[in-house]
């Protein structure tokens, strides 16, 4: 674990032991379940527009931004599901954020978030989350296995985020879905060229995702040629006056032209 992780980390446990001393998480209501792998899996494009304001590399991003305004032009985009960022400190994000993301669209909703116990887990699925992230990084492989099993029985996807080939040793043949992030956590370089150099490590049953540093429609289909099927992309997008018009833009460019902002 890199320091800046282990310093997270060790933040959100401390955080989520004093909620969880004080705050017993609702009973999530019914609701539709809706499967993140299966619709990455069917859909023609598998982006996952992130919604976030800020990151603890780049700072401030789009810190102004506002839920009910860039989801449902997300969705009008065509975002195959959305990844809400939840953590305060570091991304500028709330539990509100996702609870407001859920009454304005109905494609499947991601929770980010640095999620250690579950307690956070029941947090998602009362706010609306349809898969949660768990972070190999941060978690040794008993955690992974007990935090995705218990997801599960909360009727929630489990999306694994690794970031080399050593944290192979931490993958669960359960999680519904695997991503491969781009960005060194030591030095925060991204290289997209990552996601294909670990490509063949992962097993050909599980959805596929890459996720940072993707900035054009071509690296996507570069990525899709060789088995990923989800592309979860924020910054690219939240860096934009108006993120959907961005994802649009993004989908669809101009002849000879690919977005590098």
């Amino acid at each position: 674990m890199t320091d800046i992780i282990r310093h997270i980390v060790d933040n959100k446990r401390r955080e989520v032991e004093a909620m969880a001393r004080h705050i017993v998480p609702a009973t999530a209501p019914d609701r539709t379940h809706r499967s993140m792998s299966r619709a990455l899996s069917q859909s023609p494009t598998g982006i996952i527009a992130e919604f976030k304001r800020r990151s603890p590399s780049k700072g401030d991003i789009h810190p102004m931004a506002m839920v009910s305004e860039v989801i449902p032009s997300y969705t009008r985009a065509g975002a195959s599901a959305c990844s809400v960022l939840t953590d305060t400190p570091y991304f500028g994000g709330a539990l509100t954020d996702l609870a407001v993301a859920r009454t304005l669209t109905d494609i499947p909703l991601l929770r980010k978030d640095f999620i250690v116990s579950e307690f956070q887990i029941a947090e998602a699925a009362c706010h609306g989350a349809d898969a949660i992230l768990l972070i190999a990084a941060a978690l040794s492989l008993d955690e992974i296995t007990r935090l995705t099993d218990y997801a599960h029985s909360m009727d929630l996807e489990v999306l694994l985020e690794l970031h080399s080939a050593e944290e192979m040793a931490r993958f669960y043949p359960a999680v519904d879905m695997v991503g491969i992030n781009n960005r060194n956590l030591s030095t925060f370089h991204t290289d997209p060229g990552l996601s294909l150099t670990l490509a063949r490590m992962l097993p050909d049953n599980v959805v596929k995702i890459a996720e940072s540093g993707l900035t054009s429609i071509d690296e996507v289909n570069r990525l899709r040629d060789v088995g990923y099927r989800g592309f979860l992309i924020g910054e690219t997008f939240m860096r934009h006056t108006d993120p959907g018009r961005a994802l649009s833009d993004f989908l669809n460019p101009p002849p000879h032209q690919s977005m590098n902002n």
